[in-house]
């Protein structure tokens, strides 16, 4: 069997410490963290037990994968000032360093996250200190070519290793961040999709199959009802390039959200075109986004079991981490659920993924257990009709003004369910009323 981890979001909390003291455990949280644990807090980032752990679960796992994803995000949530550029190359490599140990000598294709930068999500679309130095720490990872293009923007890609009809594609979506205020106004920061639109279709033309990845992705959060990542414009443009190469397209594996998700491309026809995987993250640390509730997750690390013909998924197996138990029982790395066995489909094609996506539409057990895989088994209430809208909208639309309709459509559609229960009683009682 042919596999390849996929891991992200690992923010590194170099400063967190179990202390009696609530207010100076992590400066990743701006809360009191009571009863802080030698392997974290569900209110900061990760440590470097649970880092260092966590990487040599995967080696004890599966000691030899293909080649291992890796989307970003290595620096804790703290303010700017907090940091520094020499700080956050000293965590990037600080990560690098442990993987490259823990597996010497695998491929390892990592992107930049939106914290992994200085100041967080400002990333330029031109050459810059930070590209330069995380291409020299990348360097066993990448070929010549790869460094040189990565230098004028933090994109890239390569071959498969020792395949001719394969290739990885890994981009800069902080990019088209709408919290990156570098790149209000430009149409294509860095050239990235003239670039990535010249590879798809040379792609294309030597009948490649290609997996993208990268940090931020397109479309909705599901967590919190209308809010999306990337400019409006962005967002367009990156549907409008899958649509056309979705051909070439095998997968798409992206991160940020720190919750186990997926998301469905469909072509002008309304067919499913495409699958995009969020993996959830290591870091459990929970999110201050206004309007979200139980924003944290237990800590997650993902393996991927694939075709190496058609680099078609065949299954994805996710691990978890509960911090509780590990915090007052013993720190223990378990199987979370297998993507086939979980939601029975055949496989991770995108047809497969629309078949999922059907059950969590139609039957709510299945979604009330997606639910629970969505925040990696913390959140374990009822995902109530709000919470469906945002899921199931967030899954089905990445398209801005589609998800608009989306949510309108579900939200009429269970106001009139509510109202049936309720008419239908009007009507009885009407039938018996003594005449």
């Amino acid at each position: 069997m042919c596999r390849f981890w996929h891991i992200t979001d690992i923010h590194w909390d170099p400063d967190y410490k179990v202390t009696g003291n609530p207010n100076t455990v992590c400066p990743s949280s701006s809360n009191p963290v009571p009863n802080a644990g030698k392997w974290g807090s569900y209110l900061c980032d990760s440590n470097w037990n649970l880092i260092n752990l966590s990487v040599y679960t995967m080696k004890d796992l599966y000691p030899q994968p293909d080649f291992i994803l890796w989307t970003g995000d290595d620096t804790p949530h703290v303010a700017d000032e907090k940091l520094g550029e020499d700080a956050v190359l000293q965590i990037i490599s600080k990560l690098t360093q442990l993987i490259q140990e823990v597996f010497p000598g695998t491929k390892v294709y990592s992107a930049m996250g939106n914290h992994d930068f200085h100041p967080k999500n400002q990333f330029p679309g031109n050459y810059h200190r930070i590209y330069n130095k995380t291409a020299e720490l990348w360097e066993p990872w990448m070929d010549h070519q790869s460094t040189a293009t990565f230098n004028k923007g933090a994109f890239y890609t390569e071959r498969l290793k020792g395949r001719i009809d394969q290739r990885i594609i890994v981009l800069n979506t902080n990019l088209y961040y709408r919290s990156n205020k570098l790149n209000v106004g430009i149409s294509d920061p860095a050239g990235q999709f003239k670039w990535l639109e010249e590879v798809l279709s040379n792609a294309l033309t030597a009948k490649e199959k290609v997996y993208i990845i990268g940090h931020v992705p397109p479309g909705f959060f599901e967590k919190r009802r209308g809010t999306s990542w990337f400019q409006h414009h962005f967002n367009n443009r990156y549907i409008e390039i899958v649509q056309k190469y979705h051909s070439v397209i095998a997968g798409q594996f992206f991160g940020h959200h720190h919750t186990d998700s997926f998301r469905m491309f469909y072509g002008h026809s309304g067919s499913p075109i495409g699958v995009m995987f969020i993996a959830p993250g290591i870091s459990p640390w929970k999110t201050t986004l206004p309007g979200v509730e139980n924003g944290a997750n237990n800590p997650g690390i993902r393996v991927f079991e694939y075709d190496t013909n058609t680099l078609e998924v065949q299954d994805m197996v996710t691990y978890y981490f509960n911090l509780s138990y590990a915090n007052t029982i013993a720190p223990l790395w378990q199987l979370e659920y297998r993507l086939t066995e979980a939601f029975k489909v055949p496989d991770g094609t995108v047809q497969s993924m629309e078949m999922a996506l059907n059950k969590l539409y139609n039957n709510n057990d299945y979604l009330q257990k997606y639910y629970k895989y969505n925040s990696v088994n913390y959140d374990l209430t009822e995902c109530n009709k709000d919470c469906r809208i945002d899921q199931i909208c967030a899954i089905q639309q990445v398209d801005f003004v589609k998800y608009e309709d989306c949510v309108k459509r579900e939200s009429s559609s269970s106001t009139l369910t509510a109202q049936v229960p309720v008419i239908s009683s009007l009507l009885l009682s009407i039938l018996f009323l003594p005449f």
